[in-house]
Order: C-alpha cells, then structure tokens, then sequence
C-alpha cells in the first residue's frame, strides 16, 4: 500500500475544493493507494468530500499562512503578512521535526503540496519525493508585497521540491530538482441531473438571467448596496456566507459540498481571480466577469491567461461597484468560446502514479 501525504493550503476553500479532484481521481486511478490530508481552515468540508472514503484520513495541521486581508476590503494588508509568514517560519525547525516523525510513524512514501512551503522541506530532509501542484507558489504572489529576507525563505523552501506540476495560467519558474510537467485546468466533475434540479429550482420559468457572484470566504466586505442586485430580469446565487437578503438571491446551502454544480447551472459568473471558481466556470462552461484586484500578483497571471486566451472579460473593482448586468454585457460574454478546453484531473492523477511507482 501507497501512503502519500498531501498538503492542501489554508487560504480559503479554493485549494480545497480543487484538490478534492485530484485526490478523487487518484483514487480511481490506484487501489492500493491511502492519501493523509493536512490541512486545518476547510478541514470539515474536507471531510464531507470523502464521507465512506476509507482511503483517505485526515490531519488537522496549519499549513501556510495565505493573504492577509484590509479589513473591508479585497486589498492585501503587506504589515500583519508579513508579521503572519515571519512568525510562521519561526517555528519551521520544530514543523520539519514533528512532520520527519509523522513520515517514520505513518510510512508516508511521498508528499502532495498545494502549495505550503514548509512540508517540502520536511520530505527533503526526510528523503521522500514530493510533488507540488499549483497555478503559483507563495514565493511569486508575495512578489512586490513583502520584504525581500521573508521571500528568500520561500524560495529556499520551494527549491527542495522533487517535481512541479505548473497548471493553467501559472507563470513559475521550473521548482522541481528532477522533474516539471505542465497541465490545464482542473476541477471537480459536474453532475448533470443535480445541475437540472438546481436549475428548475432557481429559475423554474426559464426566463431569468442565472448569476453567480463568488468573492470567496475570506472576504469581508459589505456588499449589500452594490447596484448588482438591481440588475433587471437576474437572479443570483451567492455562497451560504455572503450577507445579502434579497429576493431575488439563492443561497447555496450551508451544508452543500459540491458548489461546482450551482456555478454549471449559471448563465455568469462573476468572481475575483481566484482559481478554484475560475477552472470550476471553464468546466462547467460558463462565461467569466473577473474583478480585477491590484496589487496580487497571482490575480494578474490569472487574468493575463484568461484574457490571452480570450476566456473573460474584467472589471476593476471601482467600476464594479456601479455595475449592472445588461443584456449586452451577457451578449457580449455570451461569444466566450470553450471549446477547447478539457478538465485535466485525470491527466494529473495518471501523471502523479506514474511517479509513484
């Protein structure tokens, strides 16, 4: 039996959510293999992920710190960032310790990283491959935010790295000592018949506008007097956390696990750069509206991708404010084309066993 550790960053659901595809087809795609999930911010939703799983066990473990927010406001706060990740690396002595233990106890063969820095250093030191898989690394988001010796420790980290697997819109340098492999987007699979009920649902008439609005969970801003929720002839689904009671808005339930169905049954989805919605709209086909953050320089590879490739339109926040979904802003992200673009989870998984082995 195969025993992998994968490490799934903290900063919001997207890592989550995305690694739950990879692992789902890992498992389809090898039976002899067990996956040891650390992580800690979207652990129970992890665990609703893998309910019957039992392959797949779970470890509550802080795993990277992630951007840190102005208070209402989608903008980074460079001052307690920096605090947070100087802080954090501080205790990477007793982390590689403690993880060069879990390794011996639990006969982990290798490590997964989405893509914390530190379990890296810990599989070197440990001698174990490890495998990252990101679109970024902390390293080049943090580019141009925080001071340059809290950057080099990033690197250093990122420089043990056994393979890299760079996914869509990444712009990273080749981490990996031995090897690098390049790949799409990725995302969980869509049920069709749920995708119908929601559907009939939410819009039973089939006459109305279906919006999706995501600024993910670790947002906190008010967006309740956005002219959004004027727009004519829309109705929108939000996640559980947002705070906005309006008619003609459908939470998604705080108990759903599979969002990914919610954004196939929408006409839009309007979104930050965040990855994980991003690839979830492109499997599931559907037009993009990207608000555009300055200042993150993972928002801006993401962006410069998608609008190389002519897969969204953007909108500065400022402007978002004032936005209202007009039936030529549809018409116009109606001619987005997705022909050609294919969920590559399963790709990933046969790639990563291959390695494995």
């Amino acid at each position: 039996m195969k025993r992998v550790a994968y490490y799934i960053s903290d900063y919001g659901y997207g890592h989550a959510t995305r690694n739950v595809a990879i692992i789902r087809a890992l498992l389809r795609k090898r039976n002899d293999l067990e996956i040891v999930i650390c992580h800690s911010y979207a652990l129970e939703f992890l665990k609703q992920s893998f309910i019957g799983e039992r392959r797949v066990f779970f470890r509550s473990l802080r795993t990277d710190v992630g951007y840190i927010l102005k208070e209402r406001s989608i903008e980074p706060d460079v001052k307690r960032l920096e605090a947070a990740l100087s802080n954090h690396y501080k205790y990477k002595e007793p982390f590689i310790e403690r993880e060069k233990l879990f390794y011996q106890e639990k006969g982990i063969n290798a490590i997964i990283t989405d893509i914390s820095p530190l379990p890296i250093e810990a599989a070197f030191e440990a001698n174990i491959p490890s495998i990252g898989i990101s679109n970024f690394t902390w390293y080049t988001a943090y580019q141009g935010l925080i001071q340059q010796s809290l950057l080099q420790l990033l690197q250093a980290s990122y420089e043990k790295l056994s393979y890299f697997f760079a996914v869509a819109c990444s712009k990273e340098r080749h981490w990996g000592r031995v090897g690098n492999r390049n790949f799409g987007f990725y995302a969980r699979e869509i049920d069709l018949n749920k995708v119908k009920a929601i559907r009939e649902k939410v819009n039973p008439d089939h006459n109305k506008t279906l919006v999706f609005f995501g600024l993910g969970m670790k947002m906190n801003i008010s967006i309740n007097e956005l002219t959004l929720w004027n727009s004519p002839n829309c109705e929108f689904i939000v996640s559980s956390n947002v705070d906005v009671d309006l008619p003609n808005v459908t939470k998604i339930p705080e108990k759903e696990i599979e969002s990914q169905n919610y954004i196939a049954v929408t006409d839009i989805v309007i979104t930050k750069a965040g990855w994980g919605t991003v690839s979830e709209a492109i499997a599931g086909k559907t037009p993009l509206l990207i608000i555009d953050r300055k200042g993150m320089q993972e928002d801006q590879n993401t962006i410069d991708y998608l609008q190389e490739h002519k897969l969204c339109k953007t909108i500065e926040w400022g402007q978002f404010k004032n936005i209202v979904i007009t039936d030529d802003l549809v018409n116009e992200l109606n001619q987005i084309q997705f022909n050609t673009w294919y969920n590559d989870a399963d790709k990933i998984a046969l790639s990563m066993i291959n390695l494995l082995k």
